[in-house]
């Protein structure tokens, strides 16, 4: 059963087949993809392997990836999850994103904060990493300021539109 997670103003649930056209909505947008290592999206059929990816990932033990809603709106504004997860070395890494509409509101911390609390407690991790483009200040800024330590700098390691890019590699220990 997947778990659904809850905070003051959202819920955190499974993606599912009629989600394509909220991560559409959110993938197809420059300003979320520009940092994410993803092509922006060009068609709403593209949203479709997004979402069996996922699901997939999380009935091989691989990863979690929950739907960010709004608890009011019923809307979903973004997607977190554990990417690269070894319940074996007890470890993953955390990936999220949100469309711009929501930025600045808090819903990043709300629920970065709720996933980690829940990879710490249910999953029994003691390490949560994240790789974040040098140039995505805020989310550099927003992993600092929710105590995860920068270990350094990865190399040409991930890329956006064909162009290598270094990025910071974080750690959170519990």
């Amino acid at each position: 059963m997947f778990p659904i997670l809850e905070t003051e103003r959202l819920q955190l649930r499974e993606i599912v087949k009629e989600d394509a056209h909220s991560i559409f909505h959110c993938f197809s947008n420059h300003d979320v993809t520009r940092y994410y290592g993803q092509d922006t999206l060009i068609n709403i059929e593209q949203a479709e392997p997004f979402i069996a990816f996922f699901a997939k990932s999380y009935q091989e033990n691989r990863g979690i990836r929950w739907g960010i809603d709004i608890k009011s709106k019923k809307e979903m504004i973004g997607t977190i999850g554990f990417n690269v997860l070894s319940l074996k070395h007890k470890r993953a890494e955390i990936g999220y994103e949100l469309h711009p509409d929501y930025w600045g509101n808090g819903y990043a911390t709300e629920a970065i904060s709720k996933v980690i609390a829940y990879g710490f407690s249910e999953l029994g991790l003691t390490r949560i990493g994240a790789i974040v483009f040098i140039d995505n200040k805020k989310s550099n800024q927003l992993l600092t300021k929710l105590g995860f330590e920068k270990e350094g700098i990865l190399k040409n390691y991930m890329y956006q539109n064909g162009i290598a890019y270094d990025t910071n590699i974080y750690s959170l220990i519990k």
